[in-house]
């Protein structure tokens, strides 16, 4: 038996990244099969400028523990051993590196550079800038803070500084700038050095936003911001002196695509013109956006038209790159797009985005890629390529944020494991530096409804910690200074169709709720009291400021975007489904003010939590005196109307509860198990049907093959998830609404039923240091496999049923310094850690499979459903 630390970390920034607080938490994970294993204390020995200091603690704490030492300075450098010592005597030891980032504004002393201003609303060219200075001696130690108003990619002494791309992401900027450290010193030479960046548009000055899109945003100089120490003095910096040139880039919009001549050399250096720095430059924890992986291209198609398309064979987000130099004349055109629409390229979804990278050949093309674009797609159309494309001839490089995957699923269905691996691309595709709506199109923004409905999904797949953290900060930033307490639709905000500027939201419900809902999802994933420290001020100001409402508490009745995109909405009305809309805003006001009661306890506001609760009880008198009949039956006779009632816990007893249930399960046969909901009640659909004791009804809906469904995409061939659930309709024609991605993540939170009901793991308490293990088979499925990373290690169950589904056995895995409370069939224990084989009798919940509810139709008018066995 053993017991090691995998892990030593600082609040949620990744290992190496410099820190900016001068009091780090420190968090330690374990592993090992050491069985039984609880922490009893541990030490903490922090070693600054060649002195230790050791801190011992009685307690089993090992999650975002204080910093014990005195607070960092500014750039100070300090190594941290942790040192876990066990109830059995045992002990495990490991080390990190903790580096403080430019604590202070005043830490600055660089400016900012750019090049002549450009003509107003016009995209911007990408430039160089570069600065040669002279060192008599390289220093020991060397740091470059950097940033850009835009985005920069940068060399020193001709090496480029770093892996991250798109640098430094998109951020609420009137709030903060994100900038990056990086060590320099193995660059760094006797005599001239040359610092240089490449500088686009990106983000900040780019066009944004669909029906045209606004440029100019946040400001329409893009420009560089750098500051390069050595030893504790400043090398270079960005000040006069600086010079300014153009090169191969001839054009790269973040919608459009990258234009580049590879005749092109470096153009005339000219002076930089010098602008003021920002004041609210960070060191983020969000993690950077980096190159993580390479498809490579499966098939070269032959379309109807006679164009030559490369399928990659997975939706993905990033860019082509080139692996071959190709000889010859004229300009190659490479057209992305996620899907064929029979055979031909299905460029309509794009709307007015290009999607294009252009690159004029005569000189270097072998490993050429763009810089400062990127593209959501599957498919790239190839043009005036000089010789017959080959599948050697390029590659799809994945760009995201690159955080920690931190869960698996995989199981006996196929298609089941096809659709997990749809949530995860999904994902990947729409974490591109904050979580946006989809990667294609021209939107690609932070719509808060689709993060909000995806979260608890997300918190689970990957460490999403940092980046949306810190994306709630810009929620609140963003909301509390527009003032009337209404979060943006969309963060960072930028201006909607008819505007001309970023102008207060209206009120909505649940895009809005993502205030007081996605904290609390962190917190029960982390554990983190300060990420609702931190956005307190934003719940209060959402529930107390931002809702019109009517005498009885209730929201009044303006426009609510509902369930958006309910099926049964029309393509050009998806705000137009099957529930009032009023009701689904009110059955959220309920569960965000019951939130925030429950917040108020863990931050210790004993007044504001007596004022929520006594508001929450009259809420939910006044929403079954607005809602619900006397014989208990809710005014919208729709799945999302039955699924948030139950899963807000609106019913006011047991029976009302039951009654609610079944109503649903009617609705769910009489739909033939067809899915009902839209992003507002999709997350919750299976769950509530799982919850309450309809098992293989929800097995049944999951299994559905049939449109609406989750298989009918992976049937169609998806490989992400769609925006709407028949993007694709059988025919194989793309969906004729104007709104439609085969990127969109939040049908896929689906992945928490998949977790948590088939894979059997959820956290009992918040940060996961008791632990359910409770996998419940059903449906057509025979065995299945989840595991997580938690805080303190990784949770694991893989179980599998006999022949005749009479026996449970499953293997679980429980990390040290925890407990799980574990039900195998009929068997119940509480177990520490270690792995561990358990065994059970098991009886199905329910027969298989249940059978619909069907009514007389005329012939040739038959509803078609069929389970994907």
């Amino acid at each position: 038996m053993s017991i090691s630390i995998s892990k030593v970390s600082f609040e949620h920034y990744e290992p190496g990244a410099a820190l900016s607080t001068d009091a780090p938490r420190i968090s330690w994970r374990f592993d090992g099969d050491a069985k039984d294993w609880v922490q009893s204390s541990y030490e903490v020995a922090v070693t600054r400028n060649g002195k230790t200091n050791t801190f011992k603690v009685e307690s089993s704490d090992s999650v975002l523990v204080p910093w014990p030492d005195t607070r960092l300075a500014s750039r100070e450098r300090a190594t941290v051993s942790v040192t876990a010592h066990g109830k059995d005597g045992s002990s495990a030891t490991a080390t990190a590196e903790a580096e403080a980032a430019l604590l202070n504004q005043d830490d600055w002393s660089a400016q900012a550079v750019s090049r002549p201003a450009f003509p107003d609303g016009v995209a911007k060219r990408p430039f160089l800038l570069r600065r040669r200075f002279d060192l008599k001696a390289v220093p020991k130690t060397a740091r470059l803070y950097i940033t850009a108003m835009g985005v920069y990619e940068a060399t020193l002494n001709g090496k480029r500084i770093g892996d991250h791309v798109l640098a430094p992401g998109w951020q609420a900027y009137k709030y903060r700038l994100a900038y990056q450290v990086f060590d320099v010193a193995p660059f760094l030479k006797e005599g001239e050095n040359e610092l240089s960046a490449w500088v686009g548009e990106g983000w900040w000055s780019g066009r944004l936003g669909f029906h045209g899109g606004t440029r100019d945003i946040w400001g329409s100089r893009p420009s560089l911001i750098a500051q390069l120490e050595g030893d504790g003095h400043v090398l270079a910096q960005t000040e006069e002196g600086w010079e300014w040139a153009e090169g191969h880039i001839l054009g790269s919009e973040l919608y459009d695509g990258e234009a580049i001549d590879t005749n092109v050399s470096v153009g005339e250096w000219k002076a930089a013109e010098v602008l003021a720095r920002p004041q609210n430059l960070v060191a983020p924890q969000a993690p950077p956006v980096r190159r993580t992986g390479f498809v490579p291209a499966r098939e070269i198609i032959t379309t109807p038209s006679g164009k030559t398309v490369i399928d990659f064979g997975q939706n993905l987000v990033g860019w082509v790159r080139w692996n071959k130099q190709v000889d010859g004349t004229g300009t190659v055109t490479i057209r992305h797009a996620e899907v064929l629409e029979h055979g031909e390229l299905g460029t309509r979804p794009l709307r007015v985005v290009k999607a294009t990278d252009t690159v004029v050949l005569g000189g270097q093309t072998e490993g050429y890629e763009p810089t400062f674009t990127f593209h959501g797609f599957r498919y790239a159309e190839i043009s005036g390529f000089p010789r017959e494309v080959e599948t050697s001839d390029f590659t799809a490089v994945v760009v995201h944020s690159d955080f920690e995957r931190t869960a698996h699923f995989e199981s006996s269905h196929k298609e089941l494991n096809q659709l997990y691996s749809n949530v995860v691309w999904g994902l990947r595709g729409n974490f591109v530096s904050v979580p946006t709506d989809c990667p294609q199109r021209d939107e690609r923004l932070g719509w808060t409804a689709d993060l909000m409905a995806f979260a608890p999904t997300a918190s689970m797949i990957y460490d999403v910690t940092g980046l949306v953290g810190e994306w709630l900060g810009d929620v609140a930033s963003e909301q509390l200074d527009y003032g009337k307490g209404r979060p943006p639709f969309i963060v960072p905000n930028i201006p909607l169709p008819g505007q001309t500027q970023i102008q207060p939201p209206p009120p909505v419900a649940v895009w809005s709720d993502v205030a007081t809902i996605t904290p609390l999802d962190l917190y029960t994933t982390t554990g983190d009291v300060g990420l609702l420290r931190e956005q307190w001020a934003s719940m209060k100001a959402w529930l107390d400021e931002g809702i019109p409402r009517t005498e009885s508490g209730l929201w009044k009745r303006v426009f609510q975007f509902g369930d958006w995109l309910d099926p049964r909405a029309p393509p050009d009305d998806a705000a137009n489904g099957m529930t009032d809309p009023t009701l689904v805003a009110d059955a959220y006001l309920i569960h965000s003010v019951r939130i925030a009661a429950k917040v108020a306890g863990i931050l210790g506001h004993e007044e504001d939590k007596k004022r929520y609760q006594a508001q929450a009880e009259q809420l939910l008198d006044a929403f079954h005196a607005e809602y619900v009949s006397p014989n208990g039956r809710i005014a919208s006779d729709s799945q999302c109307a039955y699924v948030i009632a139950l899963q807000f816990q609106l019913a006011k007893s047991e029976e009302e509860a039951e009654s609610w249930a079944a109503t649903l399960e009617r609705l769910v046969r009489q739909g033939i198990f067809k899915v009902g909901t839209g992003f507002a009640s999709t997350p919750f659909v299976l769950l509530a049907l799982a919850a309450h004791e309809r098992l293989q009804v929800a097995y049944r809906m999951l299994q559905e093959g049939e449109c609406p469904s989750w298989l009918y995409q992976v049937k169609m061939g998806a490989t992400t998830m769609w925006e709407r659930w028949d993007s694709m309709l059988p025919n194989g024609d793309i969906n004729p609404g104007e709104m439609t991605s085969f990127n969109h993540y939040a049908f896929g939170s689906v992945g928490a039923f998949l977790h948590e009901v088939i894979g059997g793991i959820r956290a009992l308490e918040p940060g996961w240091k008791r632990i359910a293990i409770q996998p419940r088979p059903g449906g057509t499925l025979t065995d299945a496999a989840t595991s997580f990373t938690t805080p303190y290690g990784s949770v694991t169950c893989r179980w599998a049923l006999n022949a005749d589904r009479t026996i449970i056995k499953a293997t679980v895995t429980v990390p040290p310094n925890t407990t799980a409370e574990v039900t195998i069939g009929d068997q119940v224990q509480e177990l520490g850690s270690g792995t561990h084989v358990l065994e059970g009798a098991w009886k199905d919940e329910g027969e298989w499979p249940p059978a619909p509810i069907t009514y007389f139709h005329f012939p040739g008018d038959e509803k078609k459903s069929t389970y994907v066995a």
